[in-house]
């Protein structure tokens, strides 16, 4: 496991704290060294089997503001866009149509953004 981040040594630009480091300090702390560090650094499930199972709980929850940054690690994972797809189309009997919907437009996003970088 890697060391553990202290105030001394995490990343002054961590996706935490660009998002909301200057209204909530102490939670972007937490999202860094408890989520990041500890909950998904945890040996019984792979990196990429978490982003599956995270991106399915934002899709299903519609948590969209939270879903492109879950689906861009998901790619960065291994995860296919095919996979993201079926995914999304499997949530829509579950979690509703609008739901699927609305998750299809981050990913169609997400997946240009990748596209043109």
């Amino acid at each position: 496991m890697n060391e553990p981040r202290t105030e001394q040594n995490i990343p002054a630009s961590t996706t935490a704290r660009k998002a909301f480091g200057d209204i909530a300090p102490d939670l972007a702390r937490y999202t860094d060294t408890v989520l990041f560090d500890e909950v998904w650094a945890r040996p019984g499930l792979a990196p990429r089997e978490r982003c599956i199972v995270t991106v399915t709980c934002l899709i299903s929850l519609y948590r969209g503001n939270e879903l492109g940054f879950h689906l861009r690690k998901a790619l960065e994972t291994g995860v296919t866009e095919a996979e993201i797809i079926e995914i999304i189309t499997h949530l829509a009997f579950y979690a509703g149509w609008p739901t699927a919907s609305t998750a299809l437009g981050i990913a169609r996003q997400v997946f240009a953004d990748r596209k043109e970088s």
